[in-house]
């Protein structure tokens, strides 16, 4: 329960606090500048939709270019009209009015239709791009970060970046073009309107560039604090059963309240400084208009300017209307998908650190033969004052050999079975497969030789059959018969639909055993020429477990095999057994030699028995 919830208040890391917030605040030199150098970045994805999108501008543009000549129809229509105007002369400006809002309703439908197919396929081919890099990605990235974290970065933050690419940048753009000609229209009306309406309106650029450095904070921490949300629930999901079960359920549950309200109070700030923008977006342009009209009529009284020319002047501020009070929402939705760019590139941008080599060997047949040398390792993340994890191990495993590893809680068994598979990287030394250093093998080619089977089995929400066969989809129905045989999970065959049947998220339905039993029929099924075992038998009864590990010995004697063992039933699978002690290789050898030489082997031996009596009793 303590790692549990140690686990809860470590998603907050995202979370930014005062020092963090001024940290990340953009210059006023650089702001705008880092918004376009951002956005650009997802540039390579949107290349083949950027011709539509374009279109979508240009078709956005001749819809506000059609509602801008408008207003020159109406000049005419009201300078032209007299007592002597027939009907049909009216009729010919009412009709291009009618046909040029036709035409921009055209233009408006087309625009839709050219944008919203484009942006999915490059929210798809974000979504493709990110979970290719996570699968990617090493262990240690994994252990660092919160998965809520990704998963909001995959949904929330891809669709924003969709959202803005179909309609706030097509918009922004062609608005903004938009702004401008309309300001040249104003002044073809009338040179001392237009500047007046200008002089007005200009202070709205400086509020929109103040509003843009404010609100990237504010956006970025409430697209962090959501992905900590996301974490709380995935892992009060996973976490159910142990929370029921101490009853913990109200005090999650006030915890995500908690973290809920932040996230409100975040929103709020951020929908308090989008009503202030819209504020003054809507008051400005309104109180330029007001200003405009009262020197308009003085104008017309004097002469300078007809009514036409006045009706002319209002109307084309009403069509400015919307593309300037779009701004505030345009402008708040570019900076939303900065941050998510931003989210987005920090997973992209990450280094793998365990990369296949530029040219790697082939192997065409593994024999089995494992060797570790002067094999060091630290986490990335542990402070330098602390020693290695392992410190310097050398083990050699022949071709058909099974070695236990065995050791108190700590010593570093499970970490050298991970380094085997490269899902860590050794810090120092080396580990060779036949002679061959697994950092010169390419990544699915070593893992295909590898099998390993956890302590911690995780399944997939998949059939049975999909389950065990994940690393070898081809295998025969007899392999699949004989792995489930070897693993003792016949039990599978009685679910209602068999091997078909669909377990559900992490095999949750089925109990820990059955759930290690498949873990252990995958690795079987997998035909490797190296099986590593971290204590897979550990939840399984006294019966059950002889059982596996009576069928596991044919197996083993074709096979190299590491085990990490937990129990003295385990050790005898072995032919040799190490052991380890504060991150070392202190013995090598044969249970009864080690058992007779050895006197910490022996405390170790006498703490394996003392477990199996326990579960023997339970």
């Amino acid at each position: 329960m303590l790692a549990y919830k140690a686990g809860l208040i470590s998603t907050h890391r995202f979370c930014l606090n005062e020092e963090q917030t001024e940290s990340f605040r953009l210059s006023e030199k650089t702001a705008q500048a880092g918004t376009i150098r951002t956005l650009m970045r997802i540039l390579p994805f949107a290349k083949k939709a950027m011709p539509r999108i374009a279109l979508g501008m240009v078709a956005a543009l001749a819809a506000h270019m059609l509602a801008l000549s408008i207003p020159k129809f109406l000049s005419s229509l009201v300078d032209g009209i007299t007592s002597k105007t027939t009907f049909n002369e009216i009729m010919t400006p009412v009709l291009w009015v009618l046909g040029l809002g036709v035409l921009e309703a055209l233009m408006v439908l087309g625009r839709r239709w050219l944008v919203l197919t484009p942006g999915t396929h490059v929210e798809a081919n974000l979504r493709t791009t990110l979970y290719a890099k996570l699968q990617n990605l090493p262990v240690a990235f994994h252990d660092r970060w919160p998965s809520g974290q990704l998963l909001s970065r995959a949904t929330q933050d891809l669709s924003l970046i969709r959202r803005w690419l179909s309609f706030g940048l097509v918009l922004l753009v062609a608005n903004g073009i938009t702004i401008v000609i309309g300001l040249g229209v104003l002044y073809s009306y009338s040179w001392i309107l237009g500047t007046i309406f200008l002089v007005i309106v200009a202070p709205l650029w400086i509020i929109g560039f103040r509003f843009e450095k404010e609100y990237h904070i504010t956006a970025r921490k409430s697209q962090d604090q959501a992905g900590d949300l996301a974490t709380s629930v995935e892992q009060s999901v996973h976490g159910i059963r142990v929370l029921k079960a101490f009853g913990r359920g109200g005090f999650i549950t006030d915890k995500f309240a908690r973290d809920a309200a932040e996230l409100r109070k975040t929103e709020l700030v951020k929908a308090r400084m989008v009503s202030v923008l819209w504020w003054y977006l809507s008051v400005i342009p309104e109180l330029a208009l007001g200003v405009s009209l009262f020197v308009g009529v003085w104008l017309m009284q004097n002469g300078q300017l007809t009514i036409g020319g006045l009706v002319a002047f209002i109307f084309t501020t009403r069509v400015l209307h919307w593309p300037m009070d779009s701004i505030g929402f345009l402008l708040s939705m570019t900076i939303d998908a900065q941050t998510a760019v931003e989210r987005f590139f920090e997973v992209l941008d990450e280094p793998v650190g365990i990369d296949d080599p530029n040219k790697p060997m082939q192997v065409e047949k593994v024999e089995g033969r494992l060797v570790f040398e002067n094999v060091h390792f630290r986490y990335q993340d542990a402070p330098e004052s602390e020693p290695d994890l392992l410190r310097g191990i050398n083990l050699e495993l022949q071709p058909g050999e099974s070695v236990a590893l065995i050791g108190v809680t700590g010593c570093g068994k499970t970490t050298l079975t991970a380094l085997a598979t490269r899902l860590y990287e050794v810090t120092s030394g080396s580990i060779k497969v036949d002679g061959i250093d697994i950092r010169d093998l390419n990544r699915v080619e070593l893992r295909s030789h590898i099998a390993m089977a956890f302590e911690d089995a995780t399944l997939f929400s998949a059939s049975i059959r999909e389950n065990v066969l994940l690393g070898n989809p081809d295998a025969s129905e007899d392999d699949l018969r004989e792995a489930l045989a070897i693993a003792q999970a016949q039990f599978a065959y009685d679910l209602p639909d068999g091997l078909d049947t669909i377990i559900g998220e992490e095999g949750l339905s089925l109990s820990g055993g059955q759930r290690q039993r498949l873990a252990l029929a995958r690795a079987v099924a997998a035909k490797p020429a190296i099986l590593v075992l971290d204590d897979p038998l550990s939840a399984l009864d006294v019966d059950t477990e002889a059982m596996v590990e009576d069928a596991l010995r044919t197996v083993l004697k074709a096979t190299t095999s590491l085990i990490v063992a937990h129990r003295p039933s385990t050790v005898q699978l072995a032919d040799r057994v190490a052991l380890m002690q504060d991150g070392k290789i202190t013995a090598f050898g044969k249970h009864s030699d080690l058992l007779a030489t050895n006197e910490h082997y022996r405390f170790v031996i006498s703490s394996l028995d003392a477990a199996g009596e326990l579960i023997e009793v339970k």
